[in-house]
């Protein structure tokens, strides 16, 4: 048994996904957290205390806790205004890692390393860092709709240091690191994000749409995620603009927001959205669900003919994976992890990012060809059960933290160590 602390300063594994701030870091935690716990280890996920009437420790499953860190008022801060907390962050975890030590601790996000790096002042620990998304292309991207301060970039390129192994998530990102930060390439792993089986799978389209509400013929396309324009949800309602003025029918469906109903005055990114679909003249084909909880997730997977993602830049992006694991075709962005998932023209579609035309000449394909869009999803069903599995995953990162605690593969590793990450100790 290995003793594991995740860090994860504003992405609480317990966080309502969809919600400000909350999303796929949150569902990375999350199913790593309880994938490295079935397996036996004892994790403890660290996060900031944000809620006043949430306890400091929250024994959320076996082997499994998650220890609310005092660093900042207890209550939501947005996370580009966090980094001022994180000196305090780092003491109280440092302070906590000195008297329960850990045999690895995983740091996710830049402020997350930060911390960790605080904290090896009380204690030593080898460091894994996982990024989730990079500030140098996140800038080049946002611009100066970026929040977050330019400190982030030298944080990054320390971490990129000090940190005994780097996660990348998909080879874009791992480019990303050695073009953009001069980073060391033997230091870097890449492991995917994943999907849990028993969560998402493959189920009758409609019974889902029954089950929804939706209309049983209607060619639907459904777009699931974050409210945030880097997300290109506007892109997507473009499209449909584009269809209808070729006389194609079909209709989008956008599940996402901060509360169940869809509410602009919560959410402004669906206000906006709302505005331009009106502006298009295609208010009557977009329909804006609201967020909706895990658990409701795979029926709307299933209902839709094909997933449609189309971010300006994506570090990974996890809900094509679930797309993918209902057994739907994806239409993505040929940009970061998407690039890596999806195959293109064997389980969906890469397109330009900010190109309406093309996706729409993708999604009239797929709705001219319901047997193609059929194999597609079939194919790509197939894939994610192969390649992105959270257990798999997990698995993944056991073998990175059994080489930063035994470079050399095993030999002196004690054998509790040996048996946990599953190396041979012979090498």
């Amino acid at each position: 048994m290995l003793r594991i602390a995740i860090v994860s300063e504003h992405a609480s594994p317990l966080a309502l996904v969809g919600s400000t701030d909350s999303g796929g870091q949150n569902i990375y935690v999350a199913h790593v957290a309880r994938q490295l716990a079935r397996l036996g280890h004892e994790v403890d996920v660290f996060t900031r205390h944000d809620n006043v009437h949430m306890p400091q420790v929250v024994h959320w499953r076996r082997n499994l806790r998650v220890v609310h860190v005092p660093a900042g008022p207890p209550e939501f801060v947005a996370k580009e205004q966090l980094l001022d907390h994180m000196d305090a962050f780092g003491d109280w975890m440092g302070e906590a890692f000195a008297e329960r030590p850990y045999d690895v601790v995983h740091a996710n996000f830049f402020m997350s390393g930060w911390a960790a790096l605080r904290a090896r002042a009380y204690a030593d620990f080898p460091l894994v860092t996982t990024f989730h998304a990079l500030g140098l292309v996140r800038r080049r991207h946002q611009g100066a709709s970026d929040g977050f301060p330019d400190e982030r970039f030298e944080i990054e390129r320390r971490l990129m240091r000090e940190s005994d192994r780097v996660i990348a998530e998909c080879p874009q990102d791992k480019l990303d690191m050695l073009e953009l930060y001069d980073a060391d390439a033997e230091r870097i792993d890449v492991v995917p994000c994943g999907f849990d089986p028993e969560e998402f799978a493959p189920m009758d389209q409609r019974a889902a749409r029954e089950r929804l509400g939706w209309p049983a013929r209607d060619f639907i396309v459904l777009q699931l995620g974050r409210m945030v324009p880097r997300k290109g949800i506007e892109n997507v309602i473009r499209a449909m603009a584009a269809l209808k003025a070729r006389r194609v029918k079909a209709r989008l469906y956008v599940v996402g927001g901060s509360t169940d109903v869809p509410d602009p005055a919560a959410t402004p990114e669906i206000g906006r959205l709302m505005r331009i679909a009106e502006a298009q003249g295609v208010d009557d084909r977009v329909h804006f669900v609201g967020r909706r909880g895990r658990d409701e997730l795979p029926a709307y997977y299933a209902a839709a003919d094909v997933f449609v993602t189309t971010p300006w830049y994506e570090p990974f992006g996890i809900t094509p994976v679930e797309a993918m694991a209902c057994a739907r075709p994806v239409i993505g962005s040929a940009v970061g992890g998407i690039k890596a998932t999806v195959v293109d023209a064997e389980t969906g579609y890469l397109v330009p990012p900010e190109d309406p035309q093309a996706l729409a000449d993708r999604l009239a394909l797929l709705k001219a060809r319901p047997a193609l869009a059929r194999s597609l999803g079939e194919a790509g069903h197939a894939r994610a059960r192969r390649a992105y599995t959270w257990r798999r995953v997990a698995r993944s990162l056991l073998a990175c933290y059994g080489r930063v605690m035994a470079p050399d593969r095993g030999e002196g590793m004690p054998r509790r160590v040996v048996q946990a990450v599953g190396f041979d100790a012979r090498g």
